[in-house]
């Protein structure tokens, strides 16, 4: 079966198309895209993974058609980002 692997970094974005045994896992995907090579600090320990925006563990097992997506962790200095008033509009 068909299915899709992807990760994105501020400077590149990669999306590959490969074909995985039907009984295949998240993590054998991962693994069988080669993804990892060629980013190799990617640590799928800390790091979440999706199938089409929905979390998922590493050992779900996919679909024909299915995008899985690993996630970079988001870091947000405190300081440059702008607070929101949660209280009432005047």
């Amino acid at each position: 079966m068909q299915i899709g692997v992807a990760y994105s970094e501020p400077n590149q974005q990669i999306w590959l198309n490969i074909e995985v045994p039907e009984t295949t896992t998240v993590r054998e995907a991962i693994d069988r895209s080669g993804i990892l090579k060629q980013f190799p600090h990617i640590d799928l320990e800390a790091q979440k993974v999706g199938i089409f925006g929905k979390l998922a563990k590493l050992d779900a097992p996919l679909k024909p058609g299915d995008r899985v997506e690993i996630y970079r962790p988001i870091i947000a200095d405190p300081a440059t980002v702008p607070r929101r008033d949660m209280g009432e509009d005047d």
